[in-house]
């Protein structure tokens, strides 16, 4: 089916539902443009685990109850303000979209991580992040996994990086030399690559699994390098620091290996703290504390890599932890979705503060927008929504009540406020997808686990909760999605 029908059959679905669309009234996200300047251009650094749960870390009410502490990240949290309504697309491509555009993912045609070959990532029309930034003055360096696009033009270097240095696709590929079979399939291997504006990337060295446990340390020294060159050139910075932690197959360094005497996992948890103290250390050195922003995040949930696959020659992960919350990536569960989330910028965001409301990643791209002085884009949809006044504390409510569930292309769910609404569920990326003729409705406050429909006696839910979606339904046949494989040059359709 092509995306016309596709979007009509869902258009029709949700007209089913008859006047909850039409009933009640809802703030929930709008697009927005960027707001007047804040006074000076803090440096941003950026932090995006992979396949990292919610649970994981101590100020989560992890650490210790997971194999080893993170009191580099827990004095990390306690210096801003943590989020534990922090919400992420369900699995890495799109979520890497929608925190580069501050678009929901279907909209660039990177709705799922793509396993065959050929062209996919972001068309060159995207205005990604970097790309901001760079307009307004900053150095931007990205140093991880890009799984943005893994052919020429749709390197990070091609959409705003200074520098580049890491792996296009994903980690699993480590693995792929030695297992059955890959070495008579035809397929080339991955390379770690490294690369500059205007130039072409160059392969480095094979990403495999003597390179796996390595890579992590690698990242982060290069990292520092930036922005100790970026510090002495008095430029403001951008650095993207997307890790492979701690994606299958889980291997910490060689300096982590047995650091806890509880695991492989609890190294990799023990490491990744040391891993960002040494980030914020080389802030503290830089003298450049007090202007550099510092974000602690991840793409989705935990993964649910299942045990005894190959065990012979490739470990296997752990699940992870997402806390309190059911589910795993890949699923519109909340243990997908919410992820931890950790901001800090001394003397602009309060210290020691939290809060459970609504955020997106999208929002991302319009807060900073602001905060440095960059252009939001006028002519396309932004679904990021402005949050600067609610991390500098001048307000206690977020600018969103509500987030749409993506599950790839497919539409499983609405939230808003403390509520959901679950049209599709899977458990994990293993198990079959259950499809509710009638949606089901969860508290997430009584019910974190969401195991119980409580769509009685709180039909009044859905009534204002569908609003955001009639919208978004709308927006998306007003300007439709572009087409994953989609070439360069693109142009958007006129209206």
């Amino acid at each position: 089916m092509d995306d016309s029908g596709r979007l009509r059959r869902t258009a029709g679905a949700w007209a089913a539902v008859g006047g909850l669309l039409a009933t009640g009234a809802i703030t929930c996200a709008t697009p927005q443009k960027a707001e007047a300047q804040e006074p000076e251009k803090p440096n941003i650094v950026l932090v995006f685990m992979d396949n990292f749960g919610w649970g994981e870390p101590g100020f989560n009410g992890g650490g210790i109850i997971r194999g080893a502490a993170t009191p580099r990240l827990d004095k990390l949290a306690a210096e801003g303000l943590r989020l534990t309504n922090f919400n992420v697309e369900a699995q890495c491509t799109p979520s890497r979209s929608a925190l580069m555009t501050g678009r929901y993912a279907i909209r660039s045609g990177n709705g799922t991580a793509p396993l065959g070959g050929g062209v996919h990532g972001l068309v060159q029309w995207e205005v990604t992040m970097a790309e901001m930034l760079s307009e307004v003055g900053y150095a931007t360096g990205m140093f991880g996994k890009w799984h943005l696009g893994r052919t020429e033009g749709r390197f990070p270097t091609d959409q705003g990086f200074d520098e580049w240095y890491g792996i296009p696709s994903s980690t699993d590929e480590s693995a792929f030399t030695q297992l059955d079979g890959f070495a008579e399939s035809g397929l080339e291997e991955t390379y770690v690559m490294e690369g500059r504006r205007g130039q072409q990337p160059r392969k480095v060295r094979p990403y495999r699994l003597d390179y796996r446990p390595l890579i992590d340390g690698d990242l982060t020294d290069k990292a520092i390098d930036f922005m100790e060159r970026q510090s002495r050139s008095g430029k403001p910075f951008f650095v993207f620091l997307p890790y492979t932690a701690t994606h299958y197959p889980t291997r910490p360094h060689p300096d982590f290996v047995g650091s806890t005497g509880n695991g492989r996992w609890a190294d990799m948890l023990h490491q990744i703290d040391a891993y960002n103290g040494r980030l914020l250390d080389a802030i503290d050195d830089l003298g450049i504390r007090d202007n550099t922003i510092f974000i602690f995040t991840a793409d989705n949930g935990p993964e649910a890599v299942p045990h005894g696959n190959n065990a012979a020659t490739v470990e296997t992960a752990s699940q992870g932890c997402a806390g309190p919350w059911r589910g795993t990536l890949f699923t519109g569960c909340e243990g997908s979705l919410r992820v931890p989330f950790a901001i800090r910028w001394p003397g602009r965001i309060p210290a020691g503060t939290s809060s459970n409301e609504i955020v997106h990643e999208m929002d991302l791209f319009p807060t900073l927008a602001r905060i440095a002085g960059g252009r939001v884009p006028d002519d396309r949809v932004i679904d990021g929504v402005d949050q600067t006044d609610f991390f500098l504390g001048r307000q206690k409510k977020s600018n969103r009540e509500g987030v749409i569930v993506y599950m790839g292309d497919d539409i499983y769910g609405v939230k808003w406020r403390n509520w959901k609404l679950a049209f599709k569920e899977q458990e994990t990326v293993f198990s079959g997808t259950v499809s509710y003729g009638t949606m089901r409705v969860y508290n997430l406050l009584n019910d974190p686990g969401e195991r119980e429909n409580v769509l009685f006696p709180n039909t009044w839910v859905p009534k204002v909760a569908l609003v955001q979606l009639g919208e978004h339904i709308a927006s998306l046949q007003a300007d439709p999605p572009i087409k994953p494989g989609t070439l360069d040059p693109y142009v958007p359709p006129s209206n």
